[in-house]
C-alpha cells in the first residue's frame, strides 16, 4: 500500500489515476508521495519515510532539489505537460505588443452611450493601429517543450523564426521545423529579432540573462516576451529601455512592482499554464511518473536524479540505490551481491547524484541492503519489491 499527500488542488483526472493500492493522506509525514504545484516547500520538514515529490508543472522553484537529493526523495516535474497552453499565451502577448488591442477595447468600453459611435471609431482607430506579425523575425532563447512549439507555430503565421539553444535535446531537435534557423550564438537573435521570447528555466546562469548589455545590442522597436521567470529578464533596464523607445513593449507573466503600471508593458496574471487542458494535463502526468517509480523504481523527468528504467518489475527482487556520483560504487555493489545473482543492472548520473537498479533473481536479504547502506556515498537504499 502507497500513501500520497497532494499539497495543493491536483485535478481529478490525474488522482484518478491511482488503484486501490494507493490511500490519499492529509499529513506529509505520512506520505510515501507529494502531488504538489505552488506550495511553497523549503522550509518544510521532510520525513525520512517521503520517496518522491511531483510537481504537477514544469518549474520547481518551491522545492529544495538538494535537500530532497541528500535525503534520497526524487522530485519530479511535467515537463511539456503545459507547453500548448503556454505556447498559445505567446502568441496571445505577440499579437497585443503588435497592435494595440488592450488600448484599443478599453477606449471602446469608454464610449457606452454614444450614438455616434461608428464615425467615433472611424476618427479614432488610427491611435490603436499596430503592425503584422507576418515577415517578422522571432527570436526564441530556449528550444525545450515550450519553445519548439512556439517556433514550429510561428513559422504557421509567415515569421522568420531564429532558435537558440546549446543544450537542445534530441527529441526537440527531432520535433524542430527544418525551417527554424538554429543559430549558435544568442547574439545573433538580439541583433536581428523584432520580437525575442525566452523559454530556459532560472538558474544561476540564466539570472538577468536579458539585461542592458543584451537590450544594447538589439534593434529598435524591439518586443521582448517573458512568459518563463520574471527574473530571466533585468525588468528595470527593460523599463529604461521603454522610456528611452529602445523597447517598444515588454510582455510578461508575472506581475510585481517593477512593472505594473509602466508604459509599454502588458502583464498578465500568470495564466501561462493556468488552462484546464493544462491542469489536467500535469496531473494525469505527475501521477504516472509517481506510480512507475513507487511501483517500479522507474524514474523520469527527475530534477534531481538522472534518469533511470528497467521497465516492469518481473524480477524475483529490485533494489534502487541513491549515491554520489563517484568511482568505483558499482563494483562496490557488484561485490555484496556477488552471491546473487544479477539479471539486469542499470546505473546513471546527473551531477554529483547517481542511481543504480539492480534486479535479481532471488530476494534480497535484509543484511544485503544494509551493507549496501554502508558503503561510503550511498545516500538510500530502497527494496521495490
Amino acid at each position: 500500500m502507497y500513501r500520497y499527500a497532494c499539497l495543493n488542488q491536483i485535478a481529478e483526472v490525474g488522482l484518478s489515476r491511482f488503484t486501490e493500492e494507493y490511500t490519499r493522506v492529509q499529513d506529509i509525514k505520512d506520505a510515501d508521495a507529494v502531488l504538489v504545484r505552488s506550495a511553497k516547500m523549503h522550509d518544510m520538514e521532510l520525513p525520512d519515510t517521503l520517496q518522491a515529490i511531483a510537481r504537477a508543472g514544469a518549474g520547481v522553484n518551491n522545492i529544495p532539489l538538494e535537500k530532497c537529493a541528500e535525503q534520497g526523495i526524487v522530485v519530479f516535474n511535467t515537463p511539456g505537460a503545459n507547453a500548448n497552453g503556454v505556447k498559445e499565451l505567446v502568441f496571445a502577448g505577440m499579437l497585443m505588443a503588435a497592435r494595440d488591442i488592450i488600448g484599443g477595447a478599453n477606449w471602446v468600453q469608454s464610449q457606452a452611450g454614444n450614438e455616434d459611435i461608428a464615425a467615433a471609431t472611424e476618427k479614432e482607430k488610427k491611435r490603436f493601429a499596430g503592425s503584422e506579425l507576418q515577415n517578422k523575425k522571432l527570436g526564441i532563447i530556449g528550444l525545450g517543450a515550450i519553445g519548439v512549439q512556439v517556433a514550429n507555430a510561428a513559422t504557421h503565421l509567415g515569421m522568420e523564426v531564429y532558435g537558440y539553444d546549446p543544450y537542445i535535446s534530441v527529441d526537440a531537435a527531432w520535433n524542430l521545423s527544418r525551417s527554424i534557423r538554429h543559430i549558435s550564438d544568442v547574439n545573433e537573435i538580439y541583433e536581428q529579432c523584432d520580437y525575442i521570447t525566452i523559454h530556459v528555466p532560472l538558474l544561476d546562469s540564466t539570472r538577468k540573462m536579458i539585461g542592458r548589455e543584451a537590450i544594447e545590442k538589439m534593434k529598435c522597436n524591439v518586443v521582448i516576451l517573458n512568459f518563463a521567470r520574471d527574473l530571466l529578464v533585468d525588468e528595470e533596464a527593460v523599463i529604461e529601455a521603454i522610456e528611452a523607445g529602445k523597447v517598444h513593449r515588454y510582455v510578461s507573466d508575472f506581475p510585481n512592482t517593477t512593472t505594473i503600471g509602466k508604459k509599454g508593458v502588458i502583464i498578465t496574471p500568470h495564466l501561462g499554464a493556468s488552462t484546464s487542458e493544462s491542469e489536467d494535463n500535469c496531473a494525469v502526468m505527475a501521477v504516472k511518473e509517481l506510480k512507475n517509480f513507487l511501483e517500479n523504481g522507474n524514474i523520469r523527468n527527475s530534477v534531481n536524479y538522472p534518469n533511470c528504467d528497467l521497465g516492469i518489475c518481473n524480477a524475483e527482487s529490485r533494489i534502487a540505490i541513491y549515491h554520489r556520483n563517484v568511482k568505483k560504487m558499482i563494483g562496490r555493489f557488484a561485490d555484496i551481491l556477488s552471491d546473487t545473482n544479477i539479471k539486469n543492472m542499470s546505473n546513471t548520473s546527473k551531477g554529483d547524484y547517481a542511481y543504480t537498479l539492480v534486479d535479481l533473481d532471488t530476494p534480497v536479504s535484509g543484511e544485503v541492503v544494509e551493507q549496501l547502506r554502508a558503503v561510503e556515498g550511498v545516500v538510500k537504499v530502497r527494496v521495490v519489491k
